[in-house]
Formats: C-alpha cells, structure tokens, sequence
C-alpha cells in the first residue's frame, strides 16, 4: 500500500502543467475499440485508471504501442470475449467497453464495473439506453450478458444527464441502423471529446455538448486521431491550492471555460485570479468571504471538485454551506478534515463550513479520489505533519502529483506501507 506525508505550511510558487482528462480518456480509450482500423490518442495521462483500461484492451487481443503520452491502438483483431469481474471491478469506465463490444458485435458479456464508493452509481439509464436500441439485458449474480440481432437507432430520454449514460449511448449507437436522438444528454466536455473522436473515425454525430444529440448509424469506422482536453479536474485542484497557499501560482495548458463556475466562486471568495486563454495565476486568499455552493452537472459546478473545494471552505470568514446534488455519499472526507481541526457540520445532503479554523497534520485516510484530494489540499495548508493513506485513490486520476507539487514547493513524498 501506499501513503503520501505532506509537511505543510510552505508556499506555492511557479508552474504547473495539467495533463489530459482522465474523465475523457477513460472512455476514449474504450471507443477505440469501435474503430475498424489503428486509432491514435494523444495527451493520454499517466494514471492507473488507464492501467487498468490498458490491462483490458490487451486481454481482448487488441495491439497497444505507446509513444510518449500517444497511445496508438489496434483492435482490428480483437476476441468478444467475457470480460472477468477481476478486471471490469478496477474502475467504473470499464463499462465503457460494455457499449463499445455491444455497438460492435451485438453482443457482450461483462460483469458490475468497480470505482470508488461514493454512493449509489446505478447504470439503470445505461440498460435503459440499450433496450430501447433493441438489445436483451440479462443480469445475472453481478454479471450483464446483452445482446441483439440488430440494433436499431431510437429516441432515448435520459431521466437525469448522466455523462456515463450519455457516452456508453453514444457508443452503442454509433454503429446502429438508423437515426439515435439522445435527449436531457449531459454536456460536459468530455462527452464532445468523445464524439469528436468518434466522428473523425466516420461517425455522424451533431449535438455533442446541448442537451440533444443526434446520431446517424455508419457500418464503418475508419482511421483517427484525436487529442485527450486538459483535466478540468485536475486544473481546479490545483487552482483550490493556490487559492489557500499560492504565490502567483500558475496552471497552465487549461480551457477556462470549462471551469468557470469554479472560477467564479473564487471571484466571490476574493481571490486575486488572473485568467489568459488557456492559463490561470492565483494567489493565497486573503480574508476571503464565505460562499454557497451546489453542484450540478456540466457547466454548473462539478461534483468533483466538491470535496477539494470544502478544504478551502474551511479558511473563509463566515459560515458557507455547500449543497451536493449528484452522489449522496460524497462526504466522506468531512471526518478527517474535523479530525484535523475544521468546524463542519454534515446535514444531510449538505455541510455548513464555519471558518476560519487552523488546521493541524494528522493522519488521515483517501476514501475515494476526490476525498484524497481534498486531503492533499488540506496537508499542504495544515501546521506540521500530515500523513494521507490509501492514496492508490488519488493516483487513479492525478497524474504525478506528487512530482508536480514538489516542483513548486511543497514538501511531499510518496512512500509504501503495510
């Protein structure tokens, strides 16, 4: 196992450069599948979430060559074969692959896909979408087998604008006969990386990004290139961090757009932000007001960076209360952030964030990926020594962190544990 100590209080200073989307490449590198010759994705992040996409793309006997961060994929000669619970249990975009064997073959047989424990992630709307393209769902003790002798274009209303549900339709469409309108479809970036990509291999989707998107059917997916966008995730995290301990910290290689609600937050906090086309520079908040947040999806503010933000919370002058609307188990990191001297009060689906409190080193557990960050973020604020376990969770989705907080002043390491 592995844990990260953090000895904090040191100031931020200098760069640092986002990598691409973990949240677009997991399911980039799926879609490849559905391409009928070599593909190529570039900007692909270094994390163990595409470890474990890698490790399945192999299994099926597809043909994977790596060129810096290109990954060049061939899965002209893959085999439809059950894809093990071992495997599929290692990240929840292994569903992913569920849509693209589907939308290939007309056939899958996979088991439950894993990921962290943030509460109830039902594919209900992913089983929904294939059904109305025609296909049977048998789920079986944690196993899905689906099938169809064809799968044929349908109006699909999604009850809530999933982003799992809106790709894996998309996906299991893509080679569908006739025309598939996905309609209340999410419209994070990520969802238009993916049809970007799907459409340069000959797909016809228009609509990717708006609430309707529509997709004529294609027998044939050819050729692609396509380029992974910048971790919105990533760039807010460390836009958090140098909001509560930067010296004209810059987060570079970024699309602003895509984390204006964050950034607006921050205006209203009182932080110094300057903003170029595809950068940031952010200081330490001085005096900061308290806010309220609430997270919606694509482009209200994200899920994900509810738990970094609420570090933040913590060190601004009032009460803020944060509202989380998506997963209703996503407050697993209050614990330890009390534990290391925050005053928050959990009520139900909301935290009431009174500030400004000190916050001193403990040791601490990563519950999940963001809970992790946001326990990364309040090691390097907190007095003495923090010391963050299970971080496996963090290295899913940040790439280096450890590496890119030590460029710019922090003093981090990263050590194995029993």
């Amino acid at each position: 196992m592995k844990r990260i100590k953090i000895e904090g209080g040191k100031i931020l200073s200098g760069t640092i450069n986002i990598s691409g989307a973990k949240n677009s490449a997991v399911a980039l590198i799926p879609a490849a599948i559905l391409s009928d010759e070599e593909v190529v994705i570039d900007n692909v992040p270094t994390i163990s979430d595409i470890d474990a996409l890698q490790e399945i793309l192999e299994y099926l006997g597809a043909s994977i060559k790596k060129e810096g961060s290109k990954m060049i994929i061939n899965a002209t000669s893959i085999q439809n074969k059950e894809i093990p619970e071992a495997v599929s249990r290692k990240l929840r975009a292994s569903y992913y692959f569920m849509s693209s064997l589907l939308g290939k073959y007309k056939y899958v047989e996979m088991y439950f896909p894993g990921g962290c424990s943030i509460g109830a992630r039902p594919i209900d709307q992913t089983l929904k979408g294939y059904r109305a393209l025609g296909a049977t769902v048998i789920e079986k003790e944690n196993k899905f087998t689906i099938y169809a002798d064809e799968l044929v274009g349908s109006e699909i209303y999604l009850d809530m604008p999933s982003v799992g549900a809106t790709v894996n339709v998309m996906l299991a469409a893509v080679k569908a006969k006739g025309e598939t309108i996905i309609e209340n479809a999410a419209r994070e970036p990520e969802i238009v990386n993916v049809a970007t990509f799907l459409n340069s291999m000959g797909a016809k989707i228009t609509g990717a990004g708006t609430s309707s998107i529509h997709i004529d059917g294609v027998s044939y997916l050819g050729k692609a290139f396509t380029e992974v966008i910048p971790d919105r995730i990533e760039a807010g995290t460390y836009i958090i961090a140098g909001a509560l301990i930067g010296n004209k910290l810059k987060i570079n290689n970024i699309i602003p757009e895509h984390i204006d609600s964050l950034l607006q937050k921050l205006i209203e906090v009182g932080c110094d932000i300057e903003i170029t086309p595809s950068s940031v520079i952010i200081s330490q908040v001085k005096n900061g007001k308290a806010i309220n947040v609430k997270t919606l999806g694509y482009p209200g503010f994200p899920t994900d960076l509810q738990q970094p933000l609420s570090t933040l919370l913590t060190q601004l002058n009032g009460e803020s209360i944060l509202e989380e609307t998506i997963y209703e188990n996503r407050f697993q990191n209050i614990e330890y952030l009390v534990n290391m001297g925050a005053d928050i009060q959990i009520d139900g689906n909301k935290i009431q964030v009174k500030g400004p409190t000190p916050l001193v080193g403990k040791t601490v557990v990563a519950t999940d990926l963001r809970a992790g960050a946001c326990l990364v973020l309040a090691g390097l604020k907190a007095n003495g020594e923090t010391i963050i376990e299970n971080i496996e969770h963090v290295l899913r989705g940040y790439e280096d962190i450890v590496g890119k907080l030590s460029k710019i002043g922090a003093k981090i390491e990263l050590e194995e544990y029993n």
